[in-house]
């Protein structure tokens, strides 16, 4: 399979540079996963599109504020890192930018030296390994000096923070939103819930596997960096009575999915669990754990394209996407989202 495959032309007044004043009045694209068929709503018609004993799968993670904008002790030369993980004792795997200036001991400052850092180790691929120096809370250090780390293509700063976590987000840990999960609000929640809608969290924090680009032709010789994730033992019981009485498991996005898909793949069950994955799913791929997907429209070429083609067909996915641009929807992270169902059976 060739990346040129998952391409698509994107007009640029259709990426959303801001968000939904409503987050649950984004635009809704329904298409059924097995024949392709498009229907268009709103989000908030999520209230009559999934049925009781449905099972929605959410991502609790948190974003942190993980972009840092410093310098080197030495030059004053500026340096960015993003945080990706935590590996313990104050070392964190970052992304690097200039990652050329960067050396083994190079030390650096951040905000007029409240928070220093270290290279303890220089990795591929613009990844380092920093030890923090500072005193006090490194979180509420981190919230002072640190920025949202927003996607390049969107061009202007959040006017609150907020805006790019979902309602749920706790487990703080992640480089990125997990995006489909941004349109939903406390309300809608609780309407789904009122409605019979069982509601599980999982956890995925979102680093590099989840937004590096492909950059080679082959898409099988792309890289998938690891991300860790949990679920814990109440929710994989309740998906698991789910999948034995046949009720659907609708994901709300490829974090999700990639976390039941990991677990269904080593266990053939929900278990709780935790560990680091680094599932690449593309076309081909047998879905185990999943009915549905909730997700967003993603970067042409990205491997999050190519896990919703794997779940539909490559055409249909094209097919949506195209229809999405004459429609006039949002793409990327703030922007709308589509409903890659299956219906439900009749018990």
């Amino acid at each position: 399979m060739k990346l040129e495959d998952f391409n698509y032309e994107l007009p640029e007044e259709l990426i959303a540079q801001t968000p939904r004043k409503n987050r649950d009045s984004s635009k809704l694209l329904v298409m059924d996963r097995d024949t392709g068929k498009i229907t268009h709503q709103h989000f908030s018609d999520l209230t009559k599109l999934l049925v009781p004993n449905d099972i929605l799968v959410i991502n609790n993670t948190k974003v942190i504020p993980a972009r840092l904008i410093g310098e080197k002790e030495d030059t004053h030369a500026t340096i960015e890192l993003l945080l990706l993980k935590d590996l313990d004792d104050n070392v964190w795997e970052c992304l690097s930018r200039p990652f050329k200036r960067l050396k083994n001991k190079t030390r650096l400052t951040f905000g007029n030296g409240k928070l220093k850092a270290e290279v303890i180790a220089k990795k591929t691929e613009g990844i380092v390994h920093v030890r923090f120096i500072y005193e006090g809370i490194f979180l509420e250090i981190l919230d002072q000096l640190g920025k949202m780390p927003l996607p390049p293509y969107i061009h202007q700063e959040l006017a609150e923070k907020d805006r790019y976590n979902t309602v749920y987000a706790q487990n703080i840990g992640s480089a990125a939103a997990p995006t489909a999960g941004l349109h939903f609000t406390k309300e809608l929640l609780s309407q789904l819930k009122d409605n019979q809608i069982k509601i599980v969290e999982v956890t995925l924090h979102v680093g590099l596997g989840t937004f590096r680009p492909v950059e080679t032709e082959d898409i099988l010789s792309h890289h998938m960096h690891s991300e860790y994730y949990e679920l814990k033992e109440e929710e994989a019981n309740i998906l698991k009575e789910a999948k034995q009485k046949g009720h659907r498991i609708i994901a709300v996005g490829t974090t999700s999915t990639r976390v039941l898909e990991t677990i269904y793949q080593k266990y053939q069950t929900f278990q709780s669990c935790s560990g680091y994955t680094d599932i690449f799913i593309y076309p081909g791929y047998q879905f185990q754990a999943i009915d549905c997907l909730i997700t967003n429209f993603h970067l042409p070429k990205s491997t999050l394209v190519m896990l919703v083609s794997a779940f539909s067909k490559r055409e249909y996915i094209l097919n949506a996407y195209q229809e999405a641009i004459q429609k006039g929807y949002y793409f990327f992270s703030f922007g709308d989202a589509m409903f890659l169902k299956k219906e439900p059976k009749l018990h």
